[in-house]
C-alpha cells in the first residue's frame, strides 16, 4: 500500500472514530456545547474537533517527514562529496586500471564446427 493511501485511510478512520464514538459519548453524558450563547448540535462539536486532530496530525506528520528528509538529503550530500573527492584524487589511477582491464580481459573464443 502506497503512503498516501495509507494516509487517507488513516484520515477518514480517524474521522469517522471520532464522529461515532464522540456524538456517542455526547449523548451518554448529555453534554451539550454551546459557543457565543448558541447551542452548537452534536455533529457539528464533534466535526470541528475531529477536523482541527486530523490538521494537527497532518502539521505533525510534515515536521517529521521535513526533518527526516533534510537529515537524509544531507546524508546524501556527504557521501556524494566524499565520492567525489575519491574519483577526484585516484581518477588517474582508476583510468589506468580501466585502461589495462579493458586490454588484459579475456575475449570470447569463436567456436569451431
Amino acid at each position: 500500500m502506497s503512503f498516501f493511501k495509507a494516509l487517507l485511510l488513516a484520515i477518514v478512520a480517524t474521522v469517522f472514530i471520532t464522529f461515532v464514538l464522540g456524538t456517542g459519548f455526547l449523548e451518554m453524558m448529555d453534554l451539550q456545547v454551546y459557543v457565543n450563547n448558541d447551542l452548537i448540535a452534536p455533529m457539528q462539536a464533534i466535526g470541528v474537533s475531529a477536523m482541527v486532530t486530523v490538521l494537527l496530525v497532518l502539521v505533525a506528520l510534515a515536521i517529521v517527514l521535513s526533518v527526516f528528509g533534510t537529515m537524509i538529503f544531507v546524508g546524501m550530500l556527504v557521501i556524494g562529496g566524499l565520492a567525489m573527492a575519491f574519483i577526484g584524487v585516484f581518477w588517474p589511477i582508476l583510468l589506468i586500471a580501466l585502461i589495462i582491464w579493458g586490454v588484459s580481459r579475456n575475449k570470447a573464443q569463436p567456436q569451431k564446427a
